[in-house]
């Protein structure tokens, strides 16, 4: 894996004004970097900020606070011409194929509007080959051109996303949820096509996903979020391995096993309670009220940042050796 730094997230940060003084802390205080080459898979369950983060990376949202770097230059200080340039390099597949797709436009048309806008291929006839070009690189054919979305399957229409994130020649594509709305026969597909047109132009992938079974077909490193907060982070094989933090535990032990004696032999970490709202996270740790090993110093003190092993962070207090007493109580913590 290169060690070189395509994209940096410091302590970013994204809330929501929601009204009557309340503020939604989708993203509250991340760090994370993105190699050139490789794919970091970035996962937890729907509402804990995925998504946000892979939208303020791109500047669809402004951020509240913190940077990212891209480039050596941080995204949301950019001017129009500084941004416009930019977003040729950095490109998003969006997660529904269905509702990402103008209906009144041709794939011909939805494929080619970037590289107009972008004043790229300005001669017709070389913005069609291009056209057929990318259409045949992912997957499809040039007759296809022509339709219109309606007139395609799913995993179709995700192929045609694709090829328009593809058509500024990107080196970095943030990918989100792309194969959540697929069947899954045609995720394995899509995932496929996604490492093939990587080893072919040296793509640098941002994958956003709550399958973790499929993350790690894909990704180099994952990242787990919680509640707008990353709990832990470290090389794929390595987290599915030895997981460290509580919730990556549960998270995996809800892969199911195909194989119906190991199955119904393992143990599994069942979560109770539900997730707790952005409006108002839980002081400390914001995952000390679902948490199975939460002690008193979960409901004082925000769990730092650490590195637990080489290439594992965490942030969780059983690491903390700073904390003596790590008997779990739950009586007091919950309140």
């Amino acid at each position: 894996m290169n060690n070189e730094i395509a994209l940096s997230v410091k302590q970013l940060k994204k809330h929501f004004n929601v009204g009557k003084n309340q503020t939604l802390k989708a993203v509250d205080g991340i760090n994370f970097d993105v190699y050139k080459g490789e794919t970091f898979g970035l996962v937890g369950e729907s509402g804990c900020g995925k998504s946000t983060i892979g939208r303020t990376i791109m500047g669809l949202y402004n951020c509240t606070d913190g940077q990212v770097v891209y480039n050596n230059n941080n995204i949301h200080e950019l001017d129009d011409k500084e941004s416009f340039d930019f977003r040729r390099n950095m490109q998003m597949i969006f997660q529904d194929p269905y509702a990402s797709l103008n209906p009144r436009s041709t794939v011909k048309e939805v494929i080619s509007e970037p590289m107009e806008v972008h004043g790229l291929y300005p001669n017709k006839k070389e913005r069609l080959d291009r056209v057929y070009q990318l259409l045949e690189e992912v997957g499809l054919s040039r007759d296809h051109a022509n339709r219109y979305p309606h007139e395609f399957s799913g995993g179709q229409r995700q192929r045609i996303g694709i090829a328009r994130a593809l058509a500024l020649d990107p080196s970095f594509i943030i990918a989100d949820e792309p194969i959540s709305a697929l069947d899954v026969s045609v995720q394995a597909q899509v995932v496929n096509l996604l490492k093939k047109l990587q080893q072919e132009k040296g793509l640098t992938y941002l994958f956003i996903a709550h399958d973790l079974s499929m993350v790690k077909h894909i990704s180099d490193r994952i990242g787990v979020m919680y509640l707008g907060n990353m709990v832990e982070l470290t090389e794929s094989n390595n987290l599915y391995e030895q997981p460290l933090h509580p919730y990556t535990k549960a998270l995996l032990s809800a892969i199911p096993i195909p194989d119906p004696d190991m199955e119904e032999g393992r143990e599994r970490m069942i979560l109770e309670g539900e997730l707790p709202s952005p409006i108002n996270p839980p002081s400390g740790c914001v995952f000390r009220t679902r948490c199975p090993f939460a002690m008193k110093a979960c409901a004082e003190v925000k769990p730092e940042w650490q590195e637990v092993e080489t290439n594992h962070f965490v942030a969780c207090h059983l690491y903390n050796d700073q904390i003596k007493n790590k008997t779990p109580i739950k009586d007091e913590v919950y309140q």
